[in-house]
């Protein structure tokens, strides 16, 4: 009965990667350590004599004990991964946010130009100031 239950479940694993992978909800670097969970799960199964012998050869008396280190390291793997990437998302959103507000400053800016230069002269001459030379010779960064 435990290995049907076990059997029943390395087969969930597989279907779940499976089916994330296709809907694109997860991406293909996640997939294979997941695709290898699942077949790992189903190789000890299909084996249950082979986490016997892989436990004593670790001198692991109970092979269950074996499993449970290994999925600890697993995620904790995992989890370190996440952390550093979550670090480096922050960093981007970060340094995006403060170009945006970068850029917000100077459509403010450009805007507020193009007001002035667009009224009439207060004292109904021409002599409409010329647009700062700077404006002519800033080119994007990006």
């Amino acid at each position: 009965m435990e290995s049907i239950a076990a059997l029943i479940f390395s087969l969930l694993v597989l279907g779940s990667v499976v089916y994330l992978l296709r809907g694109k909800g997860l991406r293909e670097k996640y997939a294979f350590l997941w695709l290898l969970v699942g077949v790992g799960c189903l190789v000890l199964t299909a084996m249950p004599g082979m986490l016997r012998a892989v436990a004593s050869l670790f001198g692991v008396e109970v092979p269950s004990n074996l499993l449970f280190a290994i999925g600890i390291i697993f995620l904790t793997g995992v989890a370190l991964h996440l952390s550093w990437e979550v670090s480096v998302l922050e960093e981007e959103a970060r340094t995006l946010s403060e170009e945006a507000a970068i850029q917000r400053v100077r459509l403010e800016e450009l805007e507020r130009r193009v007001e002035a230069l667009s009224l009439p002269p207060a004292d109904g001459g021409s002599n409409a100031p010329a647009p700062p030379a700077e404006l002519h010779s800033r080119r994007p960064t990006d």
